[in-house]
């Protein structure tokens, strides 16, 4: 982001997806196009480099782009709308809401080549603290493969269900990174009437792939003041064109009024300009306490919020281990100074050996970068020298409305279960099939031992995880799952699906009808049994899982909170929690329609179908093979999939596909099978 900053970024798998997706009716579309898998759109402001991409680079052009001639359009384009959010009571008394706030900058993968809808490992960065984040913008771009990156629809996708809005990025780099000033000029010409037409396209192509907005990051030296008067022309209009179709636009503090590069570290007379035409501002990294401090006043004396400024904080090369001045930020004491900018906290991952990454080993680390020590953002470590976000901004929630539920899916995994059985035995990852997932992880009440809790990749009820209890139990122990705000009916139950490795445990459900008396308060709960003896309690048992099902009848009102009681009555215990729900009643979603192949090459298929009526968690696309048994193939929150690599059965002359669409209790519908000739 200045001289110095990296600009190559990591490849997370380029490998494509191997799941697949089925057809209408039992005729397959002709095969009238090759199959290529969809890839995360790039582009150039305008003009492109001399000479020719390197392998797997496709150089295109922003100003020429159209969403009706975009391949991969149906493939990008989130399906998940922003969910709005609200605050619980702090999970502990340092912790504060309507202050300091959180903007990441993360690269997911390579800026070409990174798949529109996830890949066949289980090696990536599978964000989940998403409670703790304002805003996350899909970082790269390089001058030798596109300067304009749109954020891939699964990343949208999970963030907007935890309520984050997403932001693509403009990176103009430096000149020792290839820069040249007239990609910068391409950014803002204007045309015949005055208007900047990159402006209307980029707010286009944000409502297109329906992210929320842009982060305009422009460090090519060489300008001029014209240049800084152009920029800030094309800023405005673009704010302005942004806010009419609810879009955010983000400026990083390098460009100056004066159209040269030079990072101030601050708001002052150089960028004030460029803040007062944008959402809000990153502070470069080079800030200090004395520049932070005249900055919030700046943006006071401006009638802005003081959190409209994220004060860079480089994470890249330590993450939790980096040297942070946090009271100039966040002081522990005192009103917030601004708020938090985190450069590159994919750290958790990408720090990690090869041979160690692991689903398990990233989860460890990213639990350790959010929350903190302590792994107990209700408990956070006062000597731990890394104020994680935990410590100092309030986690939110948008589980507001049932049927709500969780299969504690965090969007990878080594294997895809459907109720407790293995269906593919391929690793894979997609953050569009994440759940909302816990957001305080992980608070526990005991006055015990403390149990450790994390997600866990070994077993799972539905998807590629579950959350695992373990330790000896010696005193009860609850787990806080989720802060909601769920209205309890006449007819509202819960549904618990659980299972016990070694130990025997007894399981209650804990829910809260209020708030915490307090920040870092235990939440009100009221205890149920979770014990089919108790009238009205129904149980199923599938593949050694059990799901009870636990009426609200005796409670009124709304629910708060939920989490788990466990209390052993023999140890050491080790307790798998594959799914929560909170429901009224049960209806089957509709089914899909339309499916078709609209591209084929040997074993390889685009599939595109027209959304199921009503609401729609995902669609999953299975394999029927000729023995009559069923292989999972993949799943997506969009209306398109690519699949890789099928190959025909002995003896069969076309493959079977089902295609069904998936609700939020996640109980499917009937089935379209489409066939595809060999």
């Amino acid at each position: 982001m200045n001289p110095t900053r990296r600009t190559v970024l990591i490849a997370a798998g380029a490998a494509a997806l191997t799941p697949a997706l089925p057809v209408p009716s039992a005729q397959a579309a002709p095969r009238a196009a090759a199959a290529t898998p969809p890839y995360a759109s790039y582009w150039y402001p305008d003009s492109l480099p001399a000479g020719s991409p390197g392998p797997g680079i496709t150089w295109r052009s922003l100003k020429s782009w159209r969403a009706a001639d975009d391949p991969d359009l149906a493939f990008n384009a989130a399906s998940i709308p922003l969910a709005a959010r609200f605050t619980p009571t702090p999970a502990n008394t340092t912790a504060r809401s309507g202050q300091a706030r959180v903007q990441a900058l993360v690269s997911f993968g390579p800026t070409s080549a990174n798949p529109s809808q996830g890949s066949a490992t289980a090696d990536y960065y599978a964000l989940t603290h998403w409670a703790y984040i304002d805003e996350l913008v899909f970082w790269g771009g390089s001058a030798g493969e596109g300067l304009i990156l749109a954020p891939n629809a699964p990343i949208v996708d999970a963030a907007h269900r935890h309520g984050v809005p997403v932001l693509g990025n403009i990176f103009l780099p430096p000149v020792a990174y290839g820069g040249q000033l007239q990609w910068t000029r391409d950014l803002v010409q204007k045309d015949a009437a005055g208007h900047y037409p990159l402006a209307a396209q980029l707010v286009a192509v944000a409502a297109a792939y329906g992210f929320d907005g842009w982060f305009v990051n422009a460090e090519t030296s060489g300008g001029n003041t014209a240049l800084g008067t152009a920029m800030l022309g094309f800023l405005k209009e673009l704010k302005s064109l942004a806010a009419a179709r609810g879009q955010r636009v983000t400026w990083y503090d390098a460009m100056t009024v004066n159209g040269t590069v030079s990072w101030q570290g601050a708001l002052n007379s150089q960028n004030q300009a460029f803040f007062q035409s944008a959402d809000d501002m990153f502070v470069d990294f080079r800030w200090s306490a004395a520049t932070l401090a005249a900055s919030g006043t700046q943006a006071d004396r401006l009638g802005r919020s003081r959190y409209e400024l994220w004060a860079g904080v480089d994470v890249e090369s330590n993450g939790s281990g980096t040297s942070v001045n946090w009271d100039a930020i966040v002081p522990t004491g005192k009103p917030h100074v601004t708020s938090i900018g985190l450069y590159r906290p994919e750290w958790t991952r990408n720090h990690l050996p090869a041979d160690q990454r692991a689903p398990e080993d990233f989860h460890a680390a990213d639990d350790r970068f959010w929350t903190g020590r302590s792994l107990d953002p209700s408990r956070p470590d006062g000597s731990d020298p890394w104020r994680a976000p935990a410590v100092s901004v309030a986690d939110r929630s948008t589980v507001t409305s049932v049927p709500f539920a969780s299969v504690f899916n965090t969007g990878h995994g080594l294997r895809w279960y459907e109720e407790g059985a293995v269906t593919s035995e391929g690793p894979w990852n997609h953050l569009g099939l994440q759940d909302r997932l816990p957001s305080r992880r992980w608070a526990v009440r005991t006055a015990g031992q403390r149990p450790a809790v994390s997600f866990d990749f070994a077993d799972a009820w539905r998807g590629g995880s579950s959350v695992l209890v373990a330790g000896e139990l010696d005193q009860p122990a609850v787990v806080d799952l989720y802060a909601t705000r769920l209205p309890i009916g006449v007819n509202t139950v819960a549904e618990l699906t659980f299972r016990s490795e070694s130990g025997d445990v007894d399981v209650e459900l804990a829910v809260a009808t209020a708030e915490p008396r307090a920040p870092g308060a235990t939440p009100p709960y009221t205890y149920l049994a979770v014990n089919p003896v108790n009238s009205g309690i129904r149980v199923r048992s599938v593949n050694g899982w059990q799901t009870v099902t636990v009426p609200l009848t005796g409670l009124a009102g709304t629910v708060h909170a939920l989490g788990v009681r466990l209390t052993a009555t023999a140890g050491p215990v080790r307790w798998r929690l594959g799914g929560l729900a909170v429901r009224d009643t049960v209806t089957a979603p509709a089914a899909p329609s339309g499916a078709r192949v609209t591209a084929a090459s040997g074993g390889d298929l685009r599939l595109a179908w027209t959304a199921a009526p009503g609401a729609v968690r995902h669609y999953t696309l299975h394999r029927l093979l000729p023995d009559g048994t069923r292989r999972f193939l993949g799943a997506t929150g969009q209306l398109a999939y690519f699949v890789a690599g099928q190959r025909p059965e002995q003896g069969e002359t076309a493959a079977r596909f089902e295609l069904r669409a998936v609700g939020e209790l996640y109980n499917a519908s009937a089935a379209v099978t489409v066939t595809h000739p060999w």
